[in-house]
């Protein structure tokens, strides 16, 4: 049973061969008379690019064309390309179809088919198919039944080909039928083996084994894939070559005899055998070795009266000796290239020897085949390298092509709109560039495949690009086992596709309303800022290049020496987090910074950055803030820092550094020594100027409030001033400062530390704070802090106008000028109006006094009446504030900074909510379900406040909780920031940065779902603030600029009708073409759904004490519980609440899930006794 190599004896036997050599004799000297018959109507049996290629050269020829389609491809390409199409196979699977002669035959019959084309793949190499034509009268484009027969069946091939003289690799002469001839083969010649589907081709049924122990496993898949491709499972075994070229000749015969080689092509760059990239002619080919190849193609081909168009394939080794594996009678999927460089029609020349013609009558003779330039064929599919090319499908949402000089394509569902199924093969285009050497060849081909962009579907194009830049090809110098050997071919560069992902989210937000949430129905203004007028060239210099000259040392002596009144703006910050809730977006930072730097160089910074900031900024923005100095060359940028994890905010003191932060302003939010000192360590030990900032509360003038005193501060600044502080700083986050308090403190610390600057930070809460920031300035202050006018007062910093306003003229001079304030307000007014949804005038219309009395920091002021409106407390908010001031003195009377005040506010609403009294939550504290933030304040997660834990209030609360000793972070294990970056880069890819790894070791969850909105929505940082919340309108035209240089022009067209799949089609105009995308109707694909309410009088029945999403259920159905033991817990606006038992007892039934929506009293859960 087994076939040797070259001269050695055959086991074929004599009479295999003699047989063999009498029919190819007979086939060259049997005298031959025909007709040439012209061709009027032909059908192509088959689907995809090469139906339409064989459509096109009919119509060249003046050739009436027929389609036919499976059920599944009613929308394809091809049935529209040809002059009449019709159903075949219909109820069959897809490929049966393709692959049901009968039907075929049929409409061939019934519409005047002459004759058919069999394209490649499906039925083209089956001689059943060829002999059912010839039977039914019409043509068969290609070899005879016969040829075809002799051709598919590998083994009698390689029978012939010995025969002819022609080398072959070692291998059965026979398909085998059983494992068991696949082990006396392997034992024979030993391994590697390579098992090939005995009737086809294209890698299916191909599997190399290098062991024993995977013979039989290899055996069984190769078998089942030939099955299910050809409809026959026959194996042969060949001796495997490694590292081989894979060269194959096109051959071209007619009905006289006549054959000619139109040379060969490389398809040497495989993956699992399938071609991927094919080349003609083979680089650095031996001119003797190429003529070999020709030769013997050409013999082979003689041997068996060729007719048509076929390949033969062979092996070429590392010692330039060629075998023959196979001939391919059929049109190849690559015959592209050999026409690029022989300007040989192949399909004219298949319709035309079916016909009758001669090759001479074509003038196709050897002697005028002429090899001309290169050329080279990627096949796009619709495959993801990534994914080890794991077929993707979906809908085209966007396709163009790469077109120009030298390049070819040849597609047919690569259109926008085309759906790719999951049918047939993911081949989307055929790419064919041409040019006069390799290099000129592959540059064109790399310039084509960048033109591409195809949405929708993952492609296999920067796969392709890597192979085109790789130099072992670029060389010509590739086998096939290039791919395999180079790893670095999937080190994929990512697809942007920015403008159809911005499409999808400006589509989601015109179906489905803003992405963040909305506290009130107010529409964004319709107006846009202008900015105001920026001269050309750098900015005046300013306190930066004093920092940058000096170091921070000397920075902090030129404060203390400078002149008049220094001030830091705020509208970067925590302007806009106290008055629009930190929503305001890098966008329109940006766009005004450069205004900012040229007229206002004389402040002593721009406040634009602190830790609350960023998780805000990812949940609500999706976009990470850091304002690049460049944009402001001459300000000091300053960033508020609330202490963490030691570990992790060394490394965030030093990442903020890099990113252009200069001054730290560390604090804490209960005064704790210990954290703040690891925290100065951290930021000084950056190259930033430490700036350590005292919380304020109380009021150090009232001798009757003598927790915070005057004396409490003057020794905290003490330390603070001895850890090696540059600045000291007063943070009063309430606005509780008021003139005479102000002058008090200030005026002592100035006594007691006269060389140290002095910087006052207040909120305008209680309408004081100009007064406020003025005595203090008097008192010895070097810096204030302040907001531009339009974006002062109320919850924010006291007026920068007015302070300019007020000092004008005195020792105090600002030295800024009113008329730039103006302008700089102007711009703010007009961007306040886009984010009126959120504005604190929706709901606030006035700052209050009352501050005094209930101490709410000014952002949390505001926060605080959002909140209180979203969870239907709104007409309550009067009460809520009183009970904050309950509520802190419940918690021991705290300094309320973040995250502190959070604490008390989440408290306060708790209260309100259950209409709960200081008193009861007192008597109740050991049954109630508190606020998880409110637990782990009494654990001390943040720390030990001043004065200690107020008790036995904190007992009743934590029972058996476990208690934080200490400094809190201060047991955490150190991070490993490579490990983290290296699971970051895992899950996102390579363009993960230093601020990335930095916000997933602080946030991990938020950044996380940062990461998959912009993986699916892109970035919308670009867009306009107005489109961002709102999206367009219907017929509206806008601009969107990428990056310098590149802008999306759209136009936003219409919205269709809901789909059975609760999908509406959204369509615009990008740069002039017509693009549409899905998005999800998320309110029409809610089903309704009523919860039940938890009744107040069963005592078992646990409801949800605020409204909320489930984060997580702690019990079991069944399940014995403890009172106080918790059961869920719940989620809302930034506030977790811990869901406790007030009873023991077995949990009856459990009503929600993680992640349902409740409302206020929902049942959460019954609890038998």
């Amino acid at each position: 049973m087994l076939l040797q190599v070259g001269g050695k004896r055959s086991a074929l036997g004599l009479l295999a061969i003699r047989r063999v050599w009498s029919m190819s004799r007979s086939a060259h000297t049997t005298p031959q008379t025909l007709e040439y018959k012209p061709i009027k109507k032909v059908m192509v049996a088959n689907r995809g690019e090469i139906a339409i290629r064989v459509f096109r050269a009919c119509t060249e020829l003046g050739i009436r064309t027929v389609a036919v389609y499976s059920e599944q491809d009613t929308g394809q390409m091809h049935r529209q390309k040809a002059d009449e199409a019709y159903l075949i196979g219909k109820g069959l699977p897809p490929v049966a179809a393709y692959l049901h002669i009968p039907d075929i035959i049929k409409v061939a019959k019934e519409n005047g088919v002459d004759a058919i084309h069999p394209g490649y793949g499906f039925l083209s190499e089956r001689a059943d198919f060829a002999q059912a034509c010839m039977d039914a009268g019409v043509r068969f484009i290609g070899p005879t039944p016969d040829v075809v027969r002799k051709m598919g069946d590998k083994v009698e091939a390689r029978a012939i080909a010995f025969s002819a003289g022609v080398p072959v690799v070692p291998g059965t002469d026979g398909p085998i039928s059983s494992l068991q001839q696949a082990q006396e083969f392997s034992n024979s010649y030993g391994f590697p083996i390579i098992f090939k589907a005995a009737y086809g081709g294209g890698g299916r049924g191909m599997r190399v084994v290098r062991e024993y122990e995977e013979l039989e496993e290899n055996f069984q898949r190769a078998y089942s894939e030939a099955l299910t491709a050809f409809g026959n499972g026959a194996l042969f075994v060949e001796k495997f070559i490694e590292k081989p070229r894979h060269i194959e000749v096109q051959i071209l015969g007619d009905k006289y005899g006549n054959v000619i080689h139109l040379y060969e092509r490389d398809c040497s760059i495989q993956r699992r055998h399938q071609k991927v990239v094919e080349i003609a002619p083979a680089a650095h080919l031996d001119p003797h070795l190429r003529d070999r190849l020709t030769a013997d193609s050409v013999n082979l081909a003689r041997q068996v009266g060729y007719e048509n168009a076929g390949t033969v394939e062979f092996l070429v080794d590392k010692h330039g000796k060629h075998y023959f594996i196979e001939v391919n009678s059929r049109l190849q999927v690559e015959h592209t290239v050999t026409e690029e460089i022989t300007d040989v029609d192949l399909v004219h020349a298949q319709l035309r020897v079916c016909e009758g013609r001669s090759l001479p009558e074509l003038g196709l003779k050897q002697d005028k085949i002429r090899i001309n330039g290169y050329a080279i064929q990627c096949r796009v599919t619709t495959e993801d390298p990534a994914r080890g090319f794991q077929p993707d499908t979906g809908r085209l949402e966007v396709f163009r092509s790469g077109e120009g000089m030298g390049i070819r394509l040849d597609s047919a569902s690569a259109f926008q709109g085309a759906v790719i199924s999951p049918h047939y093969d993911s081949l989307l285009v055929k790419v064919i560039a041409s040019g006069k050497d390799l290099p000129a060849a592959s540059a064109k081909m790399s310039r084509a495949l960048a033109e591409f962009r195809v949405r929708g579907v993952k492609t296999n194009i920067p796969f392709l690009q890597n192979v085109l830049s790789n130099n072992q090809f670029l060389n010509g110098t590739v086998d096939t086992q290039f791919i395999d050997e180079n790893p670095d071919l999937f080190n994929l560069k990512p697809v942007q596709n920015r403008a159809q992902k911005l499409l999808h989210y400006l589509g989601h937000v015109m179906v489905n309303g803003p992405t963040t949430p909305i506290p009130v129905k107010a529409k964004p203004s319709p107006i846009d800022p202008v900015i105001p007028p920026v001269p050309l060239g750098e900015p005046p210099v300013g306190f930066r290049d004093v920092l940058l000259r000096e170091g921070p040392d000397g920075f902090a002596k030129a404060v203390r020496a400078h002149q008049g009144l220094l001030l830091m703006d705020t509208t970067f910050r925590d302007a806009h987090q106290s008055l629009l809730a930190t929503r305001v977006r890098t966008h329109d930072l940006k766009r005004i910074a450069p205004f900012v730097a040229h007229s206002f160089s004389n402040l002593f910074s721009v406040e634009n950055w602190g830790g609350v900031i960023l998780v805000w900024h990812y949940c609500f923005l999706f976009f990470l803030c850091f304002l690049s100095p460049s944009l402001s060359p001459s300000l000091l940028f300053d960033i508020s820092l609330l202490i963490a994890s030691f570990p992790v905010f060394v490394r965030f003191c030093e990442v903020a550094k890099e990113n252009g932060m200069d001054i730290f302003r560390v604090f804490d939010s209960l005064n704790y020594l210990p954290n703040m000192l690891l925290g100065m360590e951290a930021a000084g030990a950056a190259g930033g100027v430490v700036e350590a900032a005292i919380s304020y509360t109380g009021d150090v003038s009232d001798p009757t409030r003598q927790k915070y005193s005057l004396d409490y501060y003057l020794k905290l600044a003490d330390e603070l001033v001895k850890a090696g502080t540059h600045i000291l700083c007063i943070k009063d986050m309430a606005g509780l400062l008021k003139p005479d308090s102000g002058h008090l403190l200030v005026s002592a610390l100035r006594d007691r530390f006269p060389d140290v600057p002095i910087h006052v930070h207040t909120h305008d809460t209680a309408g004081a704070g100009v007064a406020a920031m003025l005595a203090c300035a008097e008192a010895g202050a070097d810096i204030v802090d302040v907001a531009v006018d339009s974006m002062a007062g109320m919850t924010s910093q006291p007026s920068m106008g007015a302070i300019v306003a007020c000092t004008k003229g005195t020792k105090l001079n600002t030295g800024i000028s009113l008329e730039k304030v103006f302008d700089y307000s102007e711009y703010w007014e007009v961007t306040r109006g886009l984010y009126a949804p959120f504005d604190c005038t929706a709901t606030m219309k006035s700052g209050n006094a009352d501050v005094y009395e209930n101490e709410i920091p000014g952002g949390q002021y505001t926060n605080l009446h959002f909140q209180a409106h979203s969870m239907g407390l709104g007409n309550k908010f009067k009460e809520v504030k009183k009970a904050y001031a309950e509520a802190n003195k419940l918690l021991g009377d705290l300094i309320k900074v973040t995250p502190s005040s959070k604490i008390v506010g989440d408290l306060a609403q708790f209260m309100v909510q259950n209409s709960l009294t200081r008193a009861e939550v007192e008597e109740r504290a050991d049954e109630l379900s508190f606020p998880l933030s409110v637990v782990e304040f009494l654990q001390g997660h943040i720390g030990i406040p001043h004065g200690g834990f107020p008790e036995p209030f904190r007992s009743k609360v934590l029972k058996s909780l476990p208690r934080v000793e200490g400094r809190p972070g201060a047991s955490l294990p150190p991070l490993d920031f490579q490990a983290l970056e290296k699971q970051l880069r895992d899950a996102h890819g390579d363009e993960i940065t230093p601020e990335d790894v930095m916000s997933a070791a602080m946030y991990p969850k938020v950044f996380q779902e940062f990461k998959e909105f912009t993986r699916t929505f892109g970035p919308v940082d670009c867009l306009d603030t107005r489109l961002f919340l709102d999206g367009p309108k219907i017929a509206e035209e806008f601009e969107v600029e990428l990056e310098r240089g590149k802008t999306l022009h759209i136009k936003a067209l219409a919205l269709g009708d809901l789909n059975k799949a609760g999908q509406r089609e959204v369509f615009f105009e990008l740069n002039g073409q017509l693009r549409s995308v899905l998005v999800k109707d998320t309110m029409a694909m809610k089903e309704m759904h009523f919860h039940p309410k938890a009744l107040k009088d069963v005592r078992g029945q646990i409801g949800a004490p605020m409204p909320g999403k489930v984060v997580e259920v702690k019990v079991k159905q069944g399940q014995q519980v403890e009172k106080g033991q918790p059961l869920c817990v719940l989620s809302a606006m930034k506030m977790e609440t811990v869901v406790n038992s007030p009873l023991s007892g077995t949990v009856a039934k459990i009503y929600v899930t993680a992640d349902s929506t409740l409302e206020g009293d929902d049942l959460i859960l019954e609890i038998t006794e």
